[in-house]
Protein backbone atom coordinates (compact mmCIF):
# COMPACT_ATOMS: atom_id res chain seq x y z
CA UNK A 1 0.00 0.00 0.00
CA UNK A 2 1.31 3.35 -0.59
CA UNK A 3 2.38 5.90 2.31
CA UNK A 4 0.80 9.43 2.16
CA UNK A 5 3.02 11.96 2.20
CA UNK A 6 0.93 14.73 1.61
CA UNK A 7 0.18 17.12 4.70
CA UNK A 8 -3.19 19.54 5.35
CA UNK A 9 -3.16 22.07 7.98
CA UNK A 10 -6.11 24.17 8.67
CA UNK A 11 -6.38 27.77 10.00
CA UNK A 12 -9.21 29.68 9.83
CA UNK A 13 -10.42 30.30 6.30
CA UNK A 14 -7.17 28.50 4.64
CA UNK A 15 -6.49 24.94 4.05
CA UNK A 16 -2.55 24.20 3.31
CA UNK A 17 -1.61 21.50 1.61
CA UNK A 18 1.99 20.15 1.85
CA UNK A 19 4.28 18.01 -0.41
CA UNK A 20 8.15 17.42 0.28
CA UNK A 21 9.67 14.70 -2.21
CA UNK A 22 13.20 13.86 -3.22
CA UNK A 23 13.72 13.26 -7.18
CA UNK A 24 17.23 11.63 -8.26
CA UNK A 25 16.95 14.35 -10.89
CA UNK A 26 19.59 17.67 -10.80
CA UNK A 27 17.33 21.11 -10.09
CA UNK A 28 17.34 22.09 -13.55
CA UNK A 29 15.60 19.08 -14.98
CA UNK A 30 13.27 19.57 -12.40
CA UNK A 31 12.65 22.89 -13.37
CA UNK A 32 11.82 22.53 -16.61
CA UNK A 33 9.74 19.57 -15.97
CA UNK A 34 7.32 22.73 -13.85
CA UNK A 35 7.73 25.10 -16.73
CA UNK A 36 8.60 23.35 -19.89
CA UNK A 37 5.15 22.66 -22.37
CA UNK A 38 6.43 19.43 -23.31
CA UNK A 39 7.69 18.61 -20.03
CA UNK A 40 4.65 20.17 -18.03
CA UNK A 41 1.87 17.92 -20.28
CA UNK A 42 4.21 15.00 -19.44
CA UNK A 43 2.84 14.92 -15.92
CA UNK A 44 0.80 17.47 -14.89
CA UNK A 45 -1.03 18.33 -18.31
CA UNK A 46 -0.97 20.31 -21.32
CA UNK A 47 -0.41 24.23 -21.35
CA UNK A 48 1.67 26.60 -20.84
CA UNK A 49 3.74 28.62 -17.98
CA UNK A 50 4.56 32.15 -19.38
CA UNK A 51 8.05 32.20 -17.61
CA UNK A 52 7.80 35.85 -15.75
CA UNK A 53 6.23 36.89 -12.67
CA UNK A 54 2.70 38.27 -13.45
CA UNK A 55 3.00 35.80 -16.62
CA UNK A 56 -0.26 33.77 -17.26
CA UNK A 57 -0.72 30.30 -16.36
CA UNK A 58 -2.85 27.74 -18.34
CA UNK A 59 -2.86 23.86 -18.28
CA UNK A 60 -5.75 21.22 -18.62
CA UNK A 61 -5.46 19.04 -15.83
CA UNK A 62 -6.71 15.86 -14.15
CA UNK A 63 -8.84 13.19 -15.89
CA UNK A 64 -9.00 12.96 -19.71
CA UNK A 65 -13.22 12.48 -18.87
CA UNK A 66 -13.87 15.18 -16.99
CA UNK A 67 -15.76 18.07 -18.08
CA UNK A 68 -13.09 20.14 -20.29
CA UNK A 69 -14.21 23.48 -18.39
CA UNK A 70 -13.57 21.52 -14.94
CA UNK A 71 -10.12 20.76 -16.42
CA UNK A 72 -8.87 23.74 -17.31
CA UNK A 73 -6.60 25.98 -14.61
CA UNK A 74 -5.40 29.81 -15.00
CA UNK A 75 -4.38 32.34 -13.23
CA UNK A 76 -1.07 34.43 -13.39
CA UNK A 77 2.77 33.90 -11.83
CA UNK A 78 3.25 35.07 -8.44
CA UNK A 79 6.98 34.48 -7.91
CA UNK A 80 9.64 33.59 -10.84
CA UNK A 81 13.12 32.86 -9.55
CA UNK A 82 14.60 29.67 -12.05
CA UNK A 83 15.23 27.09 -11.09
CA UNK A 84 14.51 27.39 -7.35
CA UNK A 85 11.02 29.10 -6.67
CA UNK A 86 7.94 29.14 -8.84
CA UNK A 87 4.38 30.13 -7.20
CA UNK A 88 1.08 30.87 -9.29
CA UNK A 89 -2.49 31.07 -8.64
CA UNK A 90 -4.91 27.87 -9.14
CA UNK A 91 -8.11 29.84 -10.65
CA UNK A 92 -10.65 26.41 -11.77
CA UNK A 93 -14.12 26.11 -12.43
CA UNK A 94 -16.12 25.81 -9.29
CA UNK A 95 -13.49 26.29 -6.79
CA UNK A 96 -11.84 29.42 -4.92
CA UNK A 97 -8.56 30.99 -5.64
CA UNK A 98 -5.64 29.27 -4.55
CA UNK A 99 -1.76 29.63 -5.15
CA UNK A 100 0.28 26.64 -6.20
CA UNK A 101 4.08 27.08 -5.25
CA UNK A 102 6.86 24.52 -5.80
CA UNK A 103 10.02 25.39 -4.10
CA UNK A 104 13.54 23.71 -5.54
CA UNK A 105 16.75 22.85 -3.56
CA UNK A 106 19.13 20.51 -4.46
CA UNK A 107 20.08 18.09 -2.38
CA UNK A 108 22.69 15.05 -2.78
CA UNK A 109 22.88 15.20 -6.60
CA UNK A 110 19.14 15.33 -6.43
CA UNK A 111 16.24 17.99 -5.43
CA UNK A 112 14.02 18.52 -2.83
CA UNK A 113 10.52 19.46 -3.94
CA UNK A 114 9.02 21.52 -1.74
CA UNK A 115 5.16 21.64 -2.86
CA UNK A 116 2.29 23.75 -1.54
CA UNK A 117 -1.09 24.31 -2.29
CA UNK A 118 -3.10 27.32 -0.59
CA UNK A 119 -6.75 27.28 -0.84
CA UNK A 120 -10.00 27.51 0.65
CA UNK A 121 -11.59 25.82 3.20
CA UNK A 122 -14.78 26.08 1.51
CA UNK A 123 -16.73 22.63 1.04
CA UNK A 124 -14.81 19.93 -1.14
CA UNK A 125 -11.60 22.46 -0.62
CA UNK A 126 -10.28 20.31 1.27
CA UNK A 127 -9.39 17.26 -0.38
CA UNK A 128 -6.55 17.48 -2.68
CA UNK A 129 -4.23 15.52 -0.90
CA UNK A 130 -4.72 12.46 -3.06
CA UNK A 131 -4.91 14.14 -6.45
CA UNK A 132 -1.28 15.78 -5.56
CA UNK A 133 -0.16 12.77 -4.43
CA UNK A 134 -1.24 11.45 -7.89
CA UNK A 135 0.69 14.19 -9.69
CA UNK A 136 4.16 13.83 -7.82
CA UNK A 137 3.59 10.22 -8.52
CA UNK A 138 3.83 11.28 -12.16
CA UNK A 139 6.19 13.72 -12.20
CA UNK A 140 8.70 11.43 -11.09
CA UNK A 141 7.82 8.80 -13.61
CA UNK A 142 8.15 11.21 -16.09
CA UNK A 143 11.84 12.42 -14.93
CA UNK A 144 12.64 9.11 -14.56
CA UNK A 145 11.51 8.52 -18.35
CA UNK A 146 9.36 5.61 -16.97
CA UNK A 147 5.70 4.98 -17.73
CA UNK A 148 3.55 7.79 -16.54
CA UNK A 149 0.63 5.90 -14.72
CA UNK A 150 -2.78 7.38 -15.38
CA UNK A 151 -4.20 10.15 -13.25
CA UNK A 152 -7.09 9.32 -12.30
CA UNK A 153 -6.00 5.58 -11.51
CA UNK A 154 -3.00 6.95 -9.50
CA UNK A 155 -5.23 9.12 -7.61
CA UNK A 156 -7.68 5.71 -6.87
CA UNK A 157 -5.06 3.84 -5.66
CA UNK A 158 -3.91 6.82 -2.99
CA UNK A 159 -7.69 8.49 -1.71
CA UNK A 160 -8.24 5.92 1.01
CA UNK A 161 -4.57 6.93 2.62
CA UNK A 162 -5.52 10.25 2.91
CA UNK A 163 -9.29 9.55 3.63
CA UNK A 164 -10.58 10.65 0.89
CA UNK A 165 -14.04 10.05 -1.17
CA UNK A 166 -13.46 8.90 -4.97
CA UNK A 167 -14.39 11.41 -7.75
CA UNK A 168 -17.80 11.83 -8.71
CA UNK A 169 -18.11 9.54 -12.55
CA UNK A 170 -14.86 8.12 -12.06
Amino acid sequence: MTQADGTLAVSGEVAVIAFERWLDHPVEAVWAALTEPEELAAWLGPGTVEPRAGGRVAIRTGAGDRPEQGRLLSGRVLAWEPPHLLEHEWLQPGLDLSVVRYELEADAGGTILRLTHRRSVAPGATGGRAGWHAYLDRLAAHLARLPVPAWSERRAAVQEVYGEAPLPGV
